[in-house]
């Protein structure tokens, strides 16, 4: 699979803006202790802008991913990242403030924008 970063149309920008929406309620109904029904609410709206996606793109789509937890370094091309704290070895993503979002299309797929995280040392 062949990977680069891509710039989109204006039409492909409101589906990043809705994706970054989502994204973000789902970071807020993961600290609130009853989160079902608003999850619910979530899952619907993933569904509706999936369904509006794949007319608009037959063959093709946008597809997120949080990359909490993941291993960071220097190298990596699909994050901007801010360190916290002083040690700058064995990073970890500690949060992410916005997810990393690919155009996929046959076997290629795209970057259409990087991660925003922060990370921090696990030593």
């Amino acid at each position: 699979m062949i990977t680069q970063t891509a710039k989109i149309s204006k039409q492909g920008e409101i589906f990043l803006d809705i994706i970054n929406q989502i994204f973000e309620i789902e970071r807020k109904v993961e600290r609130l202790q009853e989160s079902n029904s608003i999850q619910r609410n979530v899952d619907k709206l993933r569904e509706i802008l999936e369904s509006q996606m794949t007319q608009l793109f037959p063959d093709s789509g946008f597809v997120y991913e949080n990359p909490i937890g993941q291993k960071y370094d220097e190298t990596r091309t699909d994050c901007n990242a801010s360190i916290a704290g002083e040690k700058t070895e064995d990073l970890v993503i500690i949060e992410v403030i916005k997810p990393i979002i690919r155009f996929k299309q046959n076997n290629m797929t795209q970057i259409v924008q990087k991660a925003v995280v922060v990370v921090q040392s696990q030593e």
